[in-house]
């Protein structure tokens, strides 16, 4: 299925640019130089096609860098929260062992918060459980 969709994109894309090569086939001269426009010391003769085409392909280039460099700061943030994430796993994993190893030497443990183990009994200061 992935195939035949890729295929219903590039074969009516690829026609687009061979129609667009053979009417754009006359040659232009692309100067760099502002200053003699009748003989630049930088420039080249190209066809039409093909200048457009590498002003396209220049223009994603460009696009590209600029987001990636954009959004530097998301997967600065990405990289962070992934530290984090690691950190506070291992945490949690040397913890569990500890507690492990407590119960297992007589060590009570507390109940988890909101059980019914402690209903009705009081603390110190008379507050109910």
């Amino acid at each position: 299925m992935r195939k035949f969709f890729s295929a219903l994109v590039i074969i009516p894309l690829a026609i687009v640019f061979v129609v667009f090569a053979v009417a754009n086939r006359h040659m232009v001269t692309v100067s760099f130089d502002p200053f003699n426009s009748s003989d630049p010391a930088v420039g080249a003769t190209l066809p039409l096609f093909v200048v457009i085409i590498l002003s396209a392909i220049l223009g994603v280039i460009a696009g590209g860098m600029a987001t990636w460099f954009r959004q530097g700061h998301w997967r600065r943030a990405a990289r962070q929260h992934e530290a984090d994430i690691r950190r506070a796993r291992a945490e949690l994993a040397d913890l569990r062992a500890h507690t492990a190893t407590t119960s297992r030497n007589g060590v009570q443990r507390l109940p988890a918060p909101g059980s019914s183990y402690m209903v009705g009994e009081r603390d110190k200061s008379g507050a109910t459980l």
